[in-house]
């Protein structure tokens, strides 16, 4: 496994090497995760002629939650300097710009499968399943470093289903070792739910609707987070120790206290209001 991989490090998003291209290549509407319409291709006007965003700071005063949410994956850097060489959008042919966004997509539904696959791989029970995960890892890899013509040309959700036979069962290894009752909770809608200080341990949460649920002091520990919608949900002085497949996404939508336990993969989202 290459070491960026392993240790994640092309993984998270760098913006010192990315062209701006998650404010350049997707669309969004006026709602109230964004303050206005932008249509996929086209500048975000917040950003500058550095490819940095001019209101960073104020992003959420400003009416820009959904940009404080997401995160590429390391997909912005992988695009900008791998599969176009460094070649500025700004700057190159026209072609090469809407290439550059129909590409950067894809790249970061493949850089998503990595950081599964590569969490995966660090989880001791999954390790029947490990020289699966490996070659899925290798291949995963390879198909990002595609030129141009073969990323725009790939079927992704074919690829996707296949990682995700072995990512289901990976979460079916790791939760068997969790003691009582796991309950299955696979795509579930638990908006607004009332989950305070609930029992979620060794849960099955994959693709549930948790948005704005209330799960304070709720124990998620050894939990499948893949997919979860975490928009809005409180998790303060939640317990999510050895939570597995939490992105930083997930966690960056949700509330949370200085309580809140968390895996070492994700950090805690510094818009959380720390408790005395």
């Amino acid at each position: 496994m290459p070491d960026h991989i392993a240790d994640r490090a092309g993984l998270r998003g760098d913006c010192e090497s990315c062209f701006g291209l998650c404010c350049v290549a997707l669309p969004f509407a006026a709602s109230a995760d964004f303050a206005i319409d932008k249509q996929a291709g086209k500048p975000c006007p917040n950003l500058r002629g550095d490819h940095r965003c001019g209101i960073h700071a104020r992003l959420r005063d400003k009416g820009f939650t959904g940009c404080t949410v997401y995160d590429c994956f390391g997909a912005g850097q992988k695009v900008s300097q791998v599969t176009f060489g460094g070649q500025d959008w700004r700057t190159g042919p026209a072609q090469d710009a809407r290439r550059m966004f129909d590409v950067f997509p894809v790249v970061r539904q493949l850089h998503e499968l990595l950081w599964y696959l590569t969490e995966a791989l660090a989880l001791p029970p999954a390790r029947p399943v490990h020289a699966e995960l490996r070659r899925a890892l290798e291949k995963t890899e390879d198909l990002t470093r595609g030129t141009p013509e073969q990323l725009a040309a790939l079927d992704v959700p074919a690829h996707r289903q296949e990682v995700n036979v072995l990512l289901l069962k990976t979460s079916e290894l790791v939760r068997a070792g969790t003691r009582g009752r796991r309950k299955d909770r696979r795509g579930a809608d638990l908006m607004g739910a009332r989950l305070k200080g609930a029992d979620l341990r060794g849960a099955n949460l994959r693709g549930a609707y948790l948005i704005a649920a209330d799960l304070t002091g709720a124990d998620l520990r050894e939990a499948d987070m893949i997919g979860a919608d975490l928009r809005d949900a409180d998790l303060t002085d939640a317990d999510l120790t050895g939570a597995f497949f939490l992105t930083q996404p997930q966690l960056n939508a949700a509330r949370g206290s200085a309580g809140t336990r968390l895996p070492d993969s994700v950090t805690r989202p510094v818009h959380w209001t720390a408790r005395a």
